[in-house]
């Protein structure tokens, strides 16, 4: 390929771009424009009588006679009276303002006198390129006119130097006019002009923006001679046009020929690192910043801050800010965003004292920035009103941040409020805040007013605001409803449905439990040439969790990987909760190397998920080490982990992990409590649980949910405080509901109080009247009083009131193969041998002091014929068969869908003592770590 000299060569050789001699002025008396054209009468100067720059200075004759032009150029009204004073001008003074009669006459629509003016005057007055293009747009002009009126000058035999010619060739860029930029570069090849730096450096920004970058590089590459400014418009352009490697490689040769980088285009660099997630790249730069002599320029300190933050390292950005010896507003503001994005707010706001200690005020970016941080309602309004004391306005960023950190359950009235303070304020005309306000409205449940947002949108709607609705649509469960409204933005609004708007439908059904129509509607995107993305494939994932469906979720994560579409950090965390919830340890082990691998243990949401996975498993020393690893915990991760210790009855492990979490200034909310309470609850600490109950509503301001109060009545009950806990139901602030009377009547069941128990019993027959556990809890209190006559009335009320038994089963996971024991049913094909074994235990254990505990067993039989019904109960076989099967060390793990009995609690002590294997058992909520003959639980269950 010839180089781009020679191809250029002939390039529109009909145009004359002659090496001009000479330089004009303009009279406008002789100017006489039409609407296609324009034909000038050009009055010749000799060069060396112009001057090369503006002055306003008058000689003082002309000041005498004359007002000063700029006041006298502001009093014209009309064309005539202004070409009159332009030509007066031109007469009287060497030097006057040339920008102020450009504006008259553009004001006037008069484009082609501006445009004259603009490039005759452009050599010796340097008037702002962009400045004039942006006046000629502010005045309802259209900026490409201002290209044709260069071309009609030219073609009147108007001969212009190189300075205007570099000039046009940047008006070409910035409009993508590409015919003419060639026609420019071609006249600058025939004057030999291509060596001057300016002139190439005008040549690589055209190609670079309206070419390609690979163009801009060759003429970098003819260059002969490189200077500075070569140098950094090269590097600028390959930046500017994505091109990240080449503009390092750039870099490097830069350096090694001694050029000086300039601190835009050093900041741009660092830019580009905070854009691509480019963080060692973003380092060895920083290095450069330090050797180079830029550490003091507080524009390049900026970028440093911003980029640092934006892949992570907030503490990396802090010691930037903090060895910077001059901070501008933009310094303080990009640290204080720094901190807020990641939740610092505590930090944000020292900060923010601290700027104010150094007498800089802030501005609203400051304010906006603290406000984008607040995830809790309270600091937002907080942050407001000192905003507004401050004497600064909310703007639109400002309200849309508000309606952020109120969008949620209970917060509607305060959402309705911002409401009308945008109303007032005609904000509403704001895209981003209409947009926000139907979000608001659907996440706080309220569809009708988020409708009516909607519907009042006055221009035409985006596709954000449909989603918006779309999607509140959908997560409500109105899904046909959200398919109509899908339809209407298609023929109504013109908008094709996206990504966004499908996966919205995608997590309706899913949520709702219909998989298969899930599943549908991704082929039907598909169909729309919109492929399935790893967000549609989560949501699926999540309806399914949602709604229990673990199986089938395990299953649509395989399709989803035969589809070859990668998991991300919400798929993972999702697929983490369903293995927990099926306590399938092993696969969430292997998950968690997954995440190892991949770099996704660093994410505080998926290391939380893992948390969660392990303290469901009963793998609390694996959730520990994972736990205390994470560097900044969010509040879910406390809140799993005191969870954790409620779940394994270790009540002053889940306390002391709460007063850690308060040490390190976390807030407790009321998921918070219900751990703790939970806590208490399982390890007997009654007085601890009532100092927590308090401390949630007088210190923290938490109301009582039905979640606590139930946690609290079955503390009471538990500990044998049954009339405290009847006072509390009496007391409590809101109607007792299932949970509450079936924890009471639970209580009543182990302390054998019938009359307590019956009254809870009536309450759930018209609260649950098919909830089979409430009548095997009357059948097990009837029977443990030897009442068989009670108990059977019970099994009588069941058949007539058809209620159904679950199945009763156990299972054990060995060699990646889960083994289901059932209390009726098949059996496993391995039984003669397990009975065999369990039969040798039974006897060592007998042998040691076991006794078996046949009230266990709820059937009018005898004493031995009891003896061998413990026997069938299906986690004794469970554990068996994992003392036959499982090799190794590692603990036997059970899972039970229903509690575990007294008598099968001590069997699994004294195998624990005789064979020296530990047993995590799960039953529900509940998780026994027996180990050397005890439990976790410390026998409190």
């Amino acid at each position: 390929m010839e180089n781009l000299s020679a191809t250029l060569r002939h390039c529109y050789t009909s145009f004359s771009l002659h090496k001009p001699n000479r330089r004009y002025l303009i009279n406008p008396l002789k100017y006489n424009q039409s609407s296609t054209c324009c034909s000038l009468d050009i009055k010749h100067a000799s060069s060396e009588s112009l001057p090369t720059s503006v002055s306003l200075a008058l000689s003082s004759s002309s000041s005498e006679l004359y007002p000063h032009p700029f006041t006298e150029i502001n009093r014209c009204n009309d064309l005539a009276s202004v070409k009159a004073t332009h030509a007066r001008f031109i007469r009287t003074f060497d030097r006057f303002d040339l920008e102020s009669l450009i504006s008259s006459y553009l004001e006037l629509g008069e484009l082609g006198y501006a445009s004259t003016i603009f490039f005759m005057g452009f050599s010796r007055n340097q008037v702002s390129l962009m400045g004039f293009l942006g006046e000629v747009e502010s005045f309802g002009l259209e900026k490409h006119r201002v290209l044709e009126e260069f071309v009609q000058l030219q073609s009147k035999g108007v001969n212009f130097d190189e300075v205007v010619l570099v000039m046009v060739l940047r008006i070409c860029s910035v409009l993508m006019n590409e015919l003419l930029g060639f026609v420019i570069h071609g006249g600058l090849i025939k004057r030999g002009a291509v060596r001057d730096t300016r002139v190439v450096s005008a040549l690589m920004g055209f190609y670079g923006r309206c070419v390609s970058s690979d163009i801009a590089n060759k003429v970098f590459d003819e260059m002969p001679e490189r200077d500075d400014l070569a140098w950094n418009k090269i590097m600028m352009v390959n930046l500017r046009s994505g091109e990240w490697e080449k503009a390092v490689e750039l870099f490097r040769e830069m350096l090694f020929c001694a050029a000086k980088v300039y601190d835009r285009t050093m900041v741009k660099l660092l830019q580009v690192c905070s854009s691509k997630g480019r963080l060692e790249e973003g380092r060895q730069i920083h290095g450069y910043v330090l050797r180079l002599g830029f550490e003091a320029n507080v524009s390049v300190c900026n970028s440093l801050i911003v980029m640092y933050s934006r892949n992570g390292e907030v503490e990396s950005s802090r010691k930037v800010f903090d060895s910077m010896k001059d901070r501008d507003l933009s310094s303080w503001n990009s640290i204080i965003s720094s901190y807020t994005a990641f939740g610092y707010v505590d930090d944000a706001m020292a900060l923010l004292e601290e700027m104010e200690r150094c007498a800089l005020k802030p501005d609203i970016v400051t304010w906006n920035s603290l406000l984008s941080g607040q995830g809790l309602y309270k600091g937002a309004i907080a942050i407001l009103k000192r905003m507004q004391v401050s004497g600064l306005k909310p703007n639109s960023t400002s309200i849309t941040s508000l309606l952020q950190a109120v969008a949620e359950p209970g917060l509607l009235s305060l959402g309705k409020a911002i409401h009308g303070y945008v109303i007032r304020n005609q904000l509403c005309y704001d895209v981003y805040v209409e947009t926000t306000l139907i979000d608001m409205y659907v996440k706080t449940g309220c569809l009708p007013y988020a409708r009516m947002a909607f519907d009042t949108i006055d221009e035409k709607k985006n596709i954000v605001a449909w989603n918006s609705l779309i999607s509140g649509l959908s997560y409500a469960g109105l899904v046909q409803d959200a398919e109509g409204l899908m339809s209407k933005m298609e023929k109504e609004g013109g908008i094709k449905p996206d990504a966004v708007t499908w996966n919205s439908l995608v997590y309706g059904y899913a949520s709702c439990g219909k998989t298969e129509k899930a599943l549908g509607v991704i082929e039907k995107m598909k169909r729309n040439k919109v492929e399935p993305n790893v967000v549609s494939w989560t949501a699926i994932l999540s309806g399914c969790s949602k709604n229990g469906n673990f199986r089938i979720a395990l299953k649509v994560f395989i399709t989803m990987q035969e589809e070859g579409v990668s998991p991300n950090s919400a798929t993972i965390s999702t697929l983490l909760r369903v293995l927990a919830c099926l306590s399938l340890l092993h696969s969430g082990k292997e998950v968690h190397c997954f995440c190892l691998k991949n770099n996704l243990i660093g994410d505080a949401y998926v290391a939380t998920a893992l948390v969660d996975m392990y303290t469901r498993s009963g793998d609390l020393r694996s959730a520990s080490e994972l736990f205390w690893g994470i560097e900044n915990k969010p509040l879910a991760s406390w809140n799993c982990m005191i969870m954790g210790h409620a779940m394994l009855g270790q009540g002053q492990e889940g306390i002391a992990v709460f007063n850690k979490m308060l040490e390190a200034g976390m807030e407790p909310d009321a998921i918070t409590f219900t751990s703790v309470l939970s806590v208490c609850k399982n390890s007997g600490l009654v007085s601890e649980g009532w100092e927590y109950f308090d401390l949630m509503r007088f210190r923290y301001a938490v109301t009582p949910s039905i979640e606590h109060c139930s946690c609290m009545v079955d503390m009471l009950g538990r500990s044998g405080y049954l009339d405290e806990a009847w006072d509390f139901i009496q007391t409590m602030p809101m109607k007792p509901d299932a949970t509450i009377w079936g924890a009471f009547l639970s209580s009543c069941k182990i302390h054998r109080d019938v009359e307590l128990a019956e009254v809870a019993w009536k309450r759930l027959q018209v609260m649950e009247p098919h909830n089979a556990a409430n009548y095997m809890m009357m059948i097990k209190l009837y029977s443990s009083m030897n009442r068989w006559e009670d108990a059977e009335q019970i099994r009588d009320l069941m058949r007539s009131q058809r209620v159904r038994v679950q199945d009763l089963w156990s299972w054990i996971q060995i060699d990646q193969r889960v083994h289901v024991f059932y209390a009726e049913g098949e059996a496993h094909p391995d039984e003669g041998e397990i009975y065999f074994e369990l039969y040798r235990l039974v006897s060592e254990m007998k042998k040691s002091g076991y006794v078996p505990d046949t009230r266990c067993i709820h059937q009018n039989v005898s004493e031995a014929e009891k003896e061998k019904l413990l026997l069938g109960h299906t986690e004794k076989l469970a554990m068996t068969y994992g003392l036959i099967r499982k090799r190794g060390s590692d603990p036997i793990r059970v899972v039970k869908n229903t509690s575990i009995c007294s008598d099968c609690h001590t069997v699994a002590k004294y195998i624990t003592f005789l064979r020296n294997r530990e047993i995590v058992l799960q039953e529900g909520s509940r998780i026994h770590h027996f180990k050397e003959g005890k439990c976790s639980c410390n026998d409190s269950w």
